[in-house]
């Protein structure tokens, strides 16, 4: 039922397959350890920007990149710890950086693979810590399961944030109902609060809208031109970004654990004690309306 395979693309590429429901995930390591591909029954659920994709010295544009040590952007892409001062691009490194596959597995109930991300001498010199991230991507049929594992391995307490930019593919974005849980949201782009009524104006050139606190893990999106429900549940994510871009055929529905600037606020910043580790877990389910 279950198959994980390797294809030697642009990129080594590994698609885990469940064949019963016509149903894929495609992994690529070396570009960031990014998901490229969610198929759910035949179904194209993520977009991805091809040319962006094909092109190393880009941020990629789909898929669900690996946010992490911060999710957002700094002020002048600089923070400060300790009493110097480190630059760290927008949602930092992990999205750009070669990933290692350490496992992969299949069984009656699904397919997974694990990747890891170890500090080298390139992350010290923007973020002064040694770390291992791993993320464990769990496939079947139409759940995604992405737990992650983050272990300090420095001699002082680590902080960080972490997320998902997953682009998610839609053909007529007035067709799309949510159900958030929050009662407001910020403009990241006007830095203005507003209440949050349920809808967006998908006028707007650009939609960058941070939805915090939430009073829960759980998120809906239901898509009504491809009659399909996109479910987001969690631990430890704190904050849902929602952004997209008048003309594209995507949205984006984004689960940090901290806002923007945490590193230099403080504000819901994970932090691990030397030796130590955290463990965190997103969930996506489709089902058909």
């Amino acid at each position: 039922m279950f198959e994980i395979t390797q294809h030697q693309k642009q990129y080594q590429t590994y698609v885990l397959t469940d064949a019963s429901t016509d149903s894929l995930l495609e992994v690529v390591p070396e570009r960031g350890g990014i998901i490229t591909r969610w198929r759910v029954q035949g179904r194209e659920i993520l977009y991805l920007d091809a040319e962006r994709f094909a092109r190393p010295e880009m941020s990629i544009r789909g898929g669900i990149p690996i946010l992490f040590p911060i999710c957002g952007n700094l002020p002048d892409n600089t923070y400060t710890y300790q009493g110097q001062q480190y630059t760290l691009k927008q949602h930092g490194f992990a999205r750009d950086l070669p990933w290692e596959v350490t496992n992969s597995q299949t069984n009656n109930d699904s397919a997974s693979l694990t990747l890891v991300l170890n500090s080298n001498e390139q992350t010290r010199t923007v973020y002064p810590f040694d770390f291992q991230v791993e993320f464990t991507y769990e496939f079947k049929g139409n759940w995604l399961g992405i737990w992650q594992r983050f272990v300090n391995r420095s001699s002082a307490p680590m902080p960080f944030s972490t997320g998902l930019h997953p682009y998610f593919q839609v053909s007529d974005k007035t067709d799309l109902k949510f159900e958030i849980p929050a009662t407001q949201f910020q403009n990241q782009i006007t830095k203005e609060m507003h209440a949050f009524s349920g809808n967006f104006d998908f006028e707007l050139e650009e939609l960058d809208l941070a939805f915090r606190p939430l009073s829960n893990q759980k998120a809906t999106v239901s898509d009504n031109a491809q009659r399909l429900q996109l479910t987001w549940s969690s631990n430890y994510y704190g904050t849902l970004v929602f952004w997209t871009i008048k003309g594209k055929d995507y949205y984006c529905l984004e689960p940090w654990t901290a806002p923007r600037n945490a590193l230099n606020t403080g504000t819901d910043l994970i932090y691990i004690e030397p030796g130590g580790e955290a463990q965190t877990w997103v969930n996506l389910d489709i089902t058909s309306t």
